[in-house]
């Protein structure tokens, strides 16, 4: 398996700055993800993941929604804190769920077009 590439969509971006969030807590997450620490398993490749914000703890953090097939690509399509929301509704888990789909099939042409177009923002780390 190569490296992770990781991904925020415009909108993420957008919210993850009004956030106390940082860049390396989303790689955080994803490497927690990658061991199978995750909140929830929505279906269709769309994770929830809770995400402590300085010594708050997780209960007390955002909340980020992540498509992924758990290997090479991980886009962060939505954010939310605690305190915003409770959790999503039904009609927007199946916009998320689309929007997924969408993000996973993008071929690697794709997903350059999408980098841009600033429509995705890769996440920098390690090497990079």
């Amino acid at each position: 398996m190569g490296k992770k590439r990781i991904f925020k969509t415009k909108i993420f971006a957008k919210w993850l700055k009004s956030s106390e969030l940082t860049d390396q807590d989303l790689v955080g997450a994803v490497m927690e993800i990658s061991k199978g620490l995750y909140d929830a398993d929505l279906g269709c490749n769309v994770f929830k993941k809770r995400i402590a914000i300085g010594n708050r703890g997780k209960s007390h953090g955002v909340r980020t929604i992540i498509a992924t097939k758990l290997s090479t690509h991980w886009f962060f399509i939505y954010g939310f804190e605690k305190n915003e929301r409770a959790n999503i509704n039904n009609v927007e888990l199946a916009y998320l769920q689309k929007n997924a789909k969408s993000l996973l099939e993008s071929t690697s042409s794709k997903i350059e077009k999408l980098l841009n177009d600033k429509i995705l923002i890769e996440v920098k780390y390690g090497s990079h």
